[in-house]
């Protein structure tokens, strides 16, 4: 007993004065300190090592080092290494664009960056949360965030703790009970002292499942990822193999047999598209900041517009995290009568809470000036207000305890109106005095207040526009199923009456079951949101996620595309694909426009860059046989990919494309290639004839020349196709990449000196003129061909193909649970 009574006394004093000096001293030593709260964005080391040291860098590093044994750095050979810059130019863009989404973040971070008041050697004082140590006393007051897992020791406030459970209503937390960290003070004052410092916060213990590296979910980069990894692997023994045969085989000089060959292995691997796909996407990004939408990766925006389950958190996102009033019903006064006593009754009312606001808002431009005998605040507890105003007493609150024997009409309004999902406040008055927080006697029903959560005038259109395009939308929230549901159908969302409450579910295996089948979800935990994202994605569906809370982290680190509010909690911000810096729901559908523009334009764009991988592949591959020299090297690579590929992909991938995604982009944008590769192939096997049968005695240049030639034309006729339907900037590009190859021929700089630089050879003769213009005319009428079984073959093609996909990925994905198993 006198220990208890010991630790009472030592408790109350520490209550009153708070850690002295020395304590926080020795705690701060042993560790036991808040530190740093929230999730941190990637390190500037991280985003340069990621950007940095990738594959496909790592490829063209090989090739350039090899390379500078053998091409010169003067006029004639610097133009070899125009590879590189394509490398350097992509991995800058990814770095710039990291550390722009980076800054952005750690400022928002910083804005935000609560403080909190402590009471040390008995005086208050305002510190970082970083700060805080274990025994600490804090002061919380209305508006405060509480930063650490604490109990109340003096006091009693409201907290709102929807940040952590979902749940948007007030609680009162009284001396010895306990607050959970990440929630706020609604109103009140009292005096905390922290439980939990760190990672054994309550906050924190949700946030650590989060912290992890998550590899952007995107099918083009994946695509892409493929082509290279792949091509890398071809490419290694095709080039021992090629370099072999034209080296010690048939004789040719070491240093044009290793260049040439590297200038095949260069043009196998789309550097190009890499770099086009980051810098289509860099623009998105920018695009999309325009509409006060920050993207962390550059990826995100093609996600989110492949999304076809969109997950919804119902406060901050659909709602505003305010209520309104929807209606009254009066008894026996009038709406103006009403309106005036409420007025009065407001005005003379301290409280700040969402339903006080809601009401005076509705009240606001009512004239009433009377004042207050004397009041009583709102309570959690009592669930009522009240004030006294010219000898009559009003007050106003629930009416389960305004009126604890309530009417069957009262009972009937209040259930017809929960399933509705408004909540009902009665207001009522009497003549008796208010004595204390003793509800009067007497009372006599005004009216009733029907109250809501206040909807986002955005929401009914996103939704809408969401619906139009096939998204499934599904609202996670943890307030009751009920209101839910309300929220939902004054939103519009279709199939609203699906609704399931998650507490009843009580395995891992009925919460999977429930995420296709349901469309609203009440009373949802932080790991069942995860669960039901991880659900979702396991049956195939892409999924989108929104939220702004602690408990919505998990979940928005799985889904394929994660989206925060600004004004939510740092946490959700930091681990989110996309932040809405106004906290403005409408956004999206602009990033979702966004992203197609970016995927459509790029598939258009992609199969000219796979023209020249698989021409230069099936290049590698005849010459294996073919007694010559192989067609091209690097630096006339640079030209033919500039004029044919570059240029013409970079304007058209900038274009306005609002189509729906259709179709899977690998096997479509092959396929869309099929027809440029067949008419290179054929140009080149034509020159092949001509140089080893009918020009037996034509130069190393000449020849170089004449492939270049017929590459180029089959490569502009693969342009003609892509700019179709034509219109005046689709023309324009058509005619300009033409003249500029032309200018490279026949222009000459005082500067530099074109020819040398891309490896041109301009003295043709009129023979080899008339042979090119044959070549020509054979490569119209093969390209108009195979442009046609395209069109028809396309869609059968991308489907088996697609399938064929899907089941290797599903067997890869088997065994590796097996070996996992195992």
């Amino acid at each position: 007993m006198v220990a208890e009574n010991s630790e009472t006394r030592i408790a109350e004093d520490i209550s009153e004065r708070g850690l002295t000096s020395a304590e926080v001293a020795e705690r701060v030593k042993e560790g036991k300190v808040n530190g740093e709260q929230t999730i941190r964005t990637k390190s500037v080391g991280r985003i340069i090592f990621d950007n940095t040291f990738t594959f496909f860098n790592f490829i063209f590093f090989v090739m350039a080092v090899i390379l500078a044994f053998f091409a010169s750095f003067d006029k004639d050979g610097i133009g070899n290494y125009g590879f590189v810059m394509l490398c350097v130019f992509n991995t800058l863009v990814g770095i710039i664009q990291e550390l722009r989404a980076k800054h952005t973040m750690d400022k928002l971070s910083l804005i935000s960056a609560p403080k909190v008041i402590v009471l040390r050697d008995g005086t208050e004082s305002e510190i970082k949360v970083r700060d805080i140590v274990l025994g600490d006393v804090m002061i919380l007051s209305a508006g405060q965030q509480i930063c650490a897992d604490s109990v109340v020791t003096d006091g009693s406030i409201e907290v709102n703790e929807s940040l952590i459970t979902g749940e948007p209503d007030a609680i009162r937390k009284n001396a010895g009970d306990k607050l959970m960290s990440g929630s706020f003070v609604v109103s009140g004052r009292a005096k905390a002292r922290v439980e939990h410092v760190g990672m054994d916060n309550f906050a924190m213990k949700i946030s650590a499942g989060a912290k992890y590296i998550k590899k952007p979910v995107s099918v083009i980069r994946n695509s892409l990822n493929k082509i290279v990894k792949t091509m890398s692997v071809i490419i290694v023994p095709l080039g021992i193999a090629l370099f072999c045969v034209k080296y010690l085989v048939q004789g040719n000089g070491l240093d044009d047999t290793v260049i040439t060959t590297i200038g095949s292995l260069v043009g196998m691997i789309p550097s190009g598209l890499v770099m086009l796909s980051s810098a289509v996407f860099c623009l998105s990004v920018i695009r999309i900041a325009k509409h006060h939408t920050l993207a962390q990766d550059m990826y995100c925006v093609e996600t989110l517009a492949r999304v076809d389950v969109l997950c919804l958190d119902k406060t901050g996102t659909i709602t505003e995290g305010s209520m309104e009033i929807q209606g009254i019903k009066t008894v026996d006064v009038s709406e103006d009568e009403f309106k005036v006593h409420l007025k009065s009754l407001m005005n003379a009312l301290p409280d700040d809470n969402a339903t006080a606001t809601a009401v005076r808002n509705y009240v606001e431009e009512v004239c009433a000036g009377d004042e207050a005998e004397s009041t009583v605040p709102f309570s959690s507890v009592r669930k009522w207000s009240a004030a006294r105003i010219n000898g009559v007493t009003y007050v106003l609150g629930a009416p389960e305890f305004v009126f604890p024997d309530e009417s069957d009409e009262m009972v009937a309004i209040t259930r017809e109106k929960a399933e509705e999902g408004l909540r009902v406040i009665v207001f009522a008055s009497t003549a008796c005095n208010l004595e204390g927080d003793t509800l009067p006697d007497n009372l006599k029903p005004e009216g009733f207040i029907f109250i809501a959560d206040k909807i986002r005038k955005e929401a009914p259109d996103t939704l809408r526009f969401f619906r139009e395009q096939g998204v499934n939308v599904k609202i996670i929230s943890g307030d009751n199923p009920v209101t839910v549901r309300a929220v939902a159908k004054r939103a519009g969302l279709d199939d609203c009456d699906n609704i399931i409450d998650m507490s009843t579910l009580k395995t891992d295996e009925e919460v999977m079951e429930a995420a296709d089948k349901y469309t609203v979800f009440g009373r949802v935990l932080p790991d069942q949101k995860l669960l039901l994202v991880k659900a979702l994605k396991a049956k195939g569906h892409t999924v989108a996620m929104t939220g702004d809370g602690v408990n919505d982290v998990l979940a928005l680190k799985e889904a394929d595309c994660s989206v925060a509010m600004a004004s939510g909690s740092d946490a959700a911000k930091n681990v989110s694909s996309l932040v809405l810096l106004d906290s403005n729901f409408a956004s999206m559908p602009k990033v979702v426009a966004e992203g197609r523009r970016s995927i459509n334009n790029l598939e258009r764009s992609a199969s000219l860059f796979l023209v020249k991988t698989g021409y230069n592949l099936l290049i590698a591959l005849l010459f294996l046989i073919v007694p010559s020299v192989l067609p091209f090297e690097p630096r006339q690579l640079t030209l033919l990919g500039g004029v044919t590929i570059g240029i013409p992909s970079t304007i058209l991938a900038l274009e306005k494309n609002n189509k729906r995604v259709e179709g899977r982009f690998l096997p479509k944008v092959i396929m869309k290639a099929v027809p440029g590769i067949i008419t290179v192939m054929t140009g080149i096997i034509s020159i092949v004839i001509v140089t080893q049968c009918i020009f037996t005695g034509l130069s190393q240049e000449e020849q170089q020349s004449l492939y270049f030639l017929a590459t180029v034309f089959a490569g502009y006729l693969f342009v003609f196709k892509s700019c179709c339907p034509f219109n005046i900037l689709h023309a324009a590009v058509f005619v300009f990449v033409i003249l500029l190859l032309v200018l490279c021929y026949f222009v000459n700089l005082s500067f530099i000196d074109i020819q040398a630089f891309f490896g041109l050879y301009r003295n043709m003769t009129p023979d080899m003129w008339k042979a090119i213009a044959v070549v020509w005319a054979i490569l119209i009428p093969v390209f108009a061909l195979s442009w046609w079984l395209d069109s028809r073959y396309n869609e059968t093609f991308q489907d088996k193909v697609g399938a064929l996909g899907d089941r290797i990925e599903s067997l890869r994905k088997s065994k590796k649970r097996k070996n996992a198993q195992a």
